[in-house]
């Protein structure tokens, strides 16, 4: 089942059960798969990789509001962005802990035969590819650099 098949179930189950916030998240979330499919001009459907990134997208920048908001002191808005956040990640992959980031990373490390902080285009060209939805960009980011800068 598609992404976009499964966001409309969801919505048609938050309508029933009158859960507002949830079907608000829900709705940005197909918005974003419409506005992408028919982005230039067909009605194709896209990919699961694309809809991955869409959603990682999206889930990034409800983050980086809330830490926003909460630097304003404005709880009432935080709270909003991080529900949405909560119901963006549930179609998420599980993202992977930090012992679980550095191993894989450091099997792509040996995979490219990096050696030092010269090689770090390669490895996170790798990373970036294998670990999409998995890990935060900027997390695969610090981790690399830590395991190539020793």
């Amino acid at each position: 089942m598609s992404l976009k098949l499964k966001i409309e179930e969801e919505i048609k189950k938050a309508m029933l059960a009158k859960e507002r916030d949830r079907l608000r998240a829900l709705r940005a979330i197909k918005s974003l798969i419409l506005l992408e499919e028919t982005k230039e001009g067909g009605d194709k459907g896209i990919s699961e990789e694309e809809e991955l990134k869409i959603l990682t997208k999206a889930a990034k920048q409800r983050k980086d509001s809330a830490e926003i908001f909460l630097q304003q002191k404005r709880q009432d808005l935080a709270d909003l962005e991080l529900s949405e956040l909560g119901v963006i990640n549930e179609f998420l992959p599980k993202q992977l802990s930090e012992q679980e980031l550095e191993a894989e990373l450091q099997a792509i490390i040996a995979e490219v035969g990096a050696e030092g902080p010269k090689d770090m285009g390669k490895v996170m060209g790798a990373a970036t590819k294998k670990l999409a939805g998995k890990a935060d960009g900027k997390a695969i980011s610090q981790t690399v650099k830590a395991l190539l800068n020793p």
